[in-house]
């Protein structure tokens, strides 16, 4: 096989081998190697849509890290949070990239050579995230977008390819999960809790309204299958101290019963005196 010398292009179909016997020329060699997630832009330079975006990410990574640790005890998992997938070399390299607001990876290490990931590069990682977030700030439109290599909604469910894909409407508090069936997406129907079930993980993705840091929203946030919360640090922390004082007050409680009884058998014993018995005698008669 005949290769033409270019240092600074790719190979295609027509360089690479197309049998399983040994090439006379290492192509490796001749070609540039695909870039990977330190040589690619990380970020495109946009603002975060509102206040509200990053403390939800972070609301989501920090209550279902309980559920991924258990189920990846070597930590072999990552969790990206505005941070760029990208699924396509080209010029410029962010045509190629998306940015979803929260995702899932499994199956992969933590860190690449010791760093954190600058971006998530599928055609170095090659195993797909397995859920999509993206919180809307505008119509949607944009998260919904179907358009062959453009649109967001065509990238995830053709290239891509994540088991789900959610489009959380934060100012509509509503959320839309699709699962991927058949080589395409369908929507998932809300359990009897509201909730959409991500199977694989364990856990329901809905709506919850409350207070968290110092914002009163609606939030997007996880439940096991059984339909309990998953809870943030501050919330288990907070959980921790009251059970932690509910045994205090246990303990509590027994100590008083304890010296109550002990008060009691005081009062018993001087009645019996003054009745002319003694009751370490009358306690081994008995």
């Amino acid at each position: 096989m005949t290769v033409k010398k270019n240092p600074t292009s790719f190979p295609d179909h027509t360089h690479l081998p197309c049998d399983d016997e040994t090439s006379s020329e290492d192509w490796t060699k001749t070609f540039t190697p695909l870039p990977d997630h330190t040589q690619l832009p990380c970020e495109d330079g946009t603002f975060v849509k509102n206040f509200q975006e990053h403390p939800q990410s972070i609301l989501l990574t920090d209550s279902i890290l309980p559920i991924l640790n258990a189920k990846h005890p070597e930590g072999d998992y990552c969790i990206g949070q505005d941070s760029g997938i990208y699924w396509r070399i080209t010029d410029p390299s962010l045509r190629g990239a998306v940015s979803p607001d929260w995702f899932y990876v499994p199956n992969v290490p933590a860190t690449l050579d010791g760093q954190a990931r600058r971006s998530y590069v599928l055609w170095q990682e090659h195993i797909p995230p397995q859920i999509v977030i993206e919180f809307v700030s505008g119509t949607g439109a944009e998260e919904r977008d179907k358009t062959p290599w453009t649109g967001k909604f065509w990238v995830y469910e053709t290239v891509i390819r994540p088991a789900y894909y959610a489009i959380y409407e934060v100012r509509r508090a509503t959320v839309e999960v699709y699962g991927l069936v058949r080589n395409h997406y369908e929507l998932i129907p809300a359990n009897e809790r509201g909730h959409f079930p991500i199977s694989e993980l364990g856990v329901e993705l809905g709506i919850w309204t409350g207070r968290y840091g110092n914002m009163e929203f609606p939030w997007l946030r996880w439940w096991d299958s059984q339909g309990n919360l998953l809870r943030h640090g501050e919330e288990r922390a907070e959980q921790e101290r009251q059970r932690a004082e509910q045994e205090h007050q246990l303990a509590e409680q027994e100590r008083q019963r304890a010296e109550q009884e002990r008060q009691r058998a005081e009062r018993l014993a001087a009645r019996l005196r003054e009745l002319g018995i003694d009751p370490d005698e009358e306690a081994l008669n008995t």
